[in-house]
């Protein structure tokens, strides 16, 4: 498995090593011995979960308040999804900052996004998305931040009009998140 960073810090890109033969392919989708020595966290995952979107599904941009801010290793295991992670951890320099990455069935990439990042996927195609999350949900820690803030301004390669939940198209901005936002979550 190799592994790069993305241009906020703590942001991992995983790229598994895919062995093919006549006979089909195999991969090792995560391993928490190799996980722990790319990223430098020895994570305990508690929950997978499993979000089917049909192309031009937006989910997020979401988030747990303290105690519950939750890690996540994101791949698409159908289709393919632009994954996005926004810096709000308190005091950090590049808070309000975003990355994007596809993420597809067929590049099997992964995107671990620690603790501290709002999180949200745009479905390109008709997809299955696979997470493991480290903290349970909460849902009364849960919020979203608007998907189209332009205080954040992320570059959603749109199809068109997106498909939203009613709780995302409701969703505030990150400035009126920014008071919500625990303190634990500053940067070194």
């Amino acid at each position: 498995m190799n592994a790069r960073s993305l241009e906020l810090d703590g942001l991992l890109v995983l790229e598994p090593q895919f062995f093919a033969d006549e006979r089909g392919g195999f991969f090792e989708s995560y391993n928490a011995r190799k996980f722990a020595d790319l990223s430098g966290h020895n994570v305990q995952f508690v929950q997978d979960n499993h979000s089917q979107s049909r192309a031009g599904v937006l989910r997020g941009l979401h988030h747990q308040l303290a105690p519950g801010e939750q890690g996540k290793l994101v791949r698409a295991i159908r289709g393919a999804i632009f994954d996005v992670a926004v810096d709000i951890r308190h005091g950090s320099e590049t808070f309000g900052r975003w990355a994007g990455i596809l993420l597809s069935a067929e590049n099997r990439k992964q995107l671990w996004i620690p603790p501290g990042f709002a999180h949200g996927f745009l479905a390109l195609s008709d997809c299955e998305v696979l997470y493991k999350a480290d903290a349970y949900y909460a849902p009364a820690l849960e919020r979203s931040i608007r998907w189209d803030d332009p205080s954040i301004g992320v570059d959603w390669p749109l199809l068109g009009p997106p498909i939203l939940s009613p709780k995302d198209a409701a969703a505030g901005s990150l400035h009126q998140a920014r008071g919500t936002l625990s303190s634990a979550l500053v940067t070194p």
